[in-house]
């Protein structure tokens, strides 16, 4: 239902032509996000303890190189009549509906999942039958089918009840959920405020990035993706735990968000240099490069350099929480209520995040105020968020699995 449910709300996306149509859609696509939940429980069930802390990195894995490639796909194929009118030009629902290539690209992702999940996907949680005890009710003498001891969860001879979702929020429990809801907040505002950062001009505080640049930026970390996941985080994790991986990334976003907005420095000066001023001119030779050209070099790799640091954070932050959660649940039973109590805090945060980053970034571009609250304010408020979060999880007590 949930990829279903996603695929026509994607496409439906693609034919907005009005803001009203866009954010019903974009809403609609959201009902249907509940699948993250899902997929968390499935691997967490079919993992033990030799292999979780590797399954389990394949999940941020999965979502790192969806999100660089949807960037990178949204970037690229946005406006196609335009940006490429000699291969696109010619198709008129291109040019009436300009963000629908894009959309039909991504929901191929979403067909194939669907369609893997029909008829592969099977049940992962299995719930074995009640095992008699020793001595059986009817007969009061054990068989050769009946366990020594009983397998089933006991007081006092009876079975233990199902576990309600108030039970499950032990101060562990409450740290863990209070980590990942402030470092989401904190993630959910820059992952919307990037892209208006970068498009933006560097009078107002920007990098003035075009639409193609924004999605190189944004494509260019997924080798290191692939390396962190499949390779870094397994023996990190097994090296020095869970926690401490979580209060790692979380330490290593921290200077990330901090840092970020310094470039529309360099930016400035690029753009002042252009007109006819010498700002800032590093003293390079002319007859290999010019002062512009080092400049600019330099101003991509060190947005790349950040970027890598975050996806690094990323990578650290969100598998290392996605692995508490599942070793503080009691037992495979409650791995859907608690991973489900973790994506509810999630997207209630994302829903939250880009109205506060948006409303913020507006603000402080249309008032002459000095630093911090300037444009480098969202930046310094998430870079706080992820300090508080990675404070509050010192205290945090979790057995590594």
């Amino acid at each position: 239902m949930g990829l279903t449910g996603d695929l026509a709300t994607f496409v439906l996306f693609g034919l907005s032509k009005s803001y009203k149509w866009a954010i019903i859609t974009r809403s609609l696509n959201g009902f249907f996000a509940g699948n993250s939940a899902v997929v968390k429980s499935v691997v967490a069930e079919i993992a033990d303890d030799t292999n979780r802390p590797r399954m389990m990195a394949l999940l941020p894995l999965m979502w790192n190189i969806g999100a660089v490639a949807g960037a990178a796909v949204g970037g690229l194929l946005a406006d196609p009549a335009n940006q490429y009118p000699s291969i696109f030009g010619r198709f008129d629902i291109l040019r009436t509906y300009p963000y629908l290539l894009p959309c039909l690209v991504g929901s191929l992702t979403t067909t194939f999942g669907l369609i893997v999940g029909l008829f592969k996907l099977k049940e992962t949680l299995v719930i074995e039958p009640a095992v008699p005890d020793v001595v059986t009710q009817e007969t009061g003498i054990a068989t050769e089918a009946t366990p020594l001891v009983s397998t089933a969860p006991q007081q006092n001879g009876e079975p233990l009840p199902a576990q309600s979702m108030l039970s499950l929020l032990t101060p562990t429990c409450k740290f863990v959920m209070a980590t990942n809801l402030l470092m989401c907040l904190a993630i959910a505002m820059g992952d919307q405020i990037y892209p208006i950062f970068a498009a933006s001009a560097p009078a107002d505080g920007g990098l003035g990035f075009s639409t193609r640049d924004i999605g190189i930026s944004l494509s260019v970390s997924s080798v290191a993706v692939l390396y962190l996941q499949l390779v870094a985080y397994p023996k990190l994790v097994q090296k020095y735990g869970t926690l401490t991986c979580c209060q790692m990334g979380l330490k290593i976003m921290t200077p990330f968000f901090f840092a970020m907005p310094f470039l529309s420095l360099l930016s400035s000066s690029i753009e002042n240099m252009i007109a006819g001023k010498t700002f800032m001119r590093l003293p390079m030779p002319t007859d290999w490069m010019s002062f512009v050209g080092f400049e600019y070099c330099m101003l991509w790799i060190l947005l790349i350099g950040l970027l890598l640091v975050r996806i690094t954070g990323n990578v650290l932050a969100f598998t290392s929480l996605n692995l508490l959660v599942s070793n503080i649940a009691p037992s495979k039973a409650t791995l859907g209520t608690m991973n489900g109590m973790q994506q509810l805090g999630a997207t209630c945060v994302r829903i939250v995040g880009p109205l506060i980053s948006g409303t913020l970034w507006s603000w402080s571009i249309k008032h002459s105020v000095p630093f911090p609250f300037n444009s480098h304010f969202v930046w310094i408020l998430c870079s706080c968020l992820m300090a508080i979060s990675c404070e509050q999880d010192k205290d945090c007590v979790v057995p590594d699995l």
